[in-house]
């Protein structure tokens, strides 16, 4: 719990109440490799925050062919962001890519406090516009960046995840093949 405090001062400051009554809505659970948070076509009501581990969110279309749209690591949220704030039905999944760990709240207890605390509604405005500006970078990089371009980036803001997790979901995460990405990896 001590990480998801740390976190959030680095997001908003909360009196010392505040933080407790924030925090204790959140408890511990682990997720074995391969487990869902979250499901397409199901309704999302929690929100979690990573202690550690690796998750990806991502999609199918109609063949069955799998894209993933983003990957969560430790010291940040997730959810099924678009389920929980409109009430419909998930159209991601979201997975584990190694065991993890996460603090799970009810994202409905959360927002019932946000005229109580205007903290809590601040906080969620605050993670709302980073999530929108990280989401925007990502698009734009999708169609202005080659893919050479993207792999250095993904370096750079996941030093570590090459090591964690397997080539083809990076792959995916680039939009090109495992056999693109070794190439471009040989070139480095």
């Amino acid at each position: 719990m001590d990480e998801l405090k740390a976190y959030l001062e680095t997001l908003i400051h909360f009196t010392e109440s505040e933080m407790e009554i924030f925090t204790s809505l959140f408890s511990e659970i682990q997720l074995k490799k391969h487990d869902y948070f979250a499901k397409e076509g199901e309704y999302s009501l929690k929100l979690a925050f990573i202690s550690n581990g690796v998750m990806r969110a991502f999609f199918r279309n109609k063949s069955g062919k799998e894209y993933n749209k983003t990957f969560f690591t430790p010291s940040n949220f997730v959810a099924a962001y678009s389920s929980i704030t409109t009430k419909q039905k998930n159209l991601i999944n979201i997975q584990c890519l190694t065991d993890c760990t996460l603090f799970v709240a009810d994202f409905r207890q959360l927002t019932s406090l946000y005229n109580k605390y205007p903290t809590f509604e601040s906080l969620a405005r605050t993670m709302a516009e980073y999530k929108f500006a990280i989401k925007e970078k990502r698009e734009i990089e999708l169609v202005t960046l080659d893919a050479t371009e993207r792999y250095s980036i993904f370096k750079k803001e996941h030093p570590d995840l090459e090591n964690l997790i397997n080539q083809y979901h990076i792959a995916s995460y680039l939009g090109v093949t495992p056999t693109q990405l070794s190439r471009i990896r040989a070139k480095k």
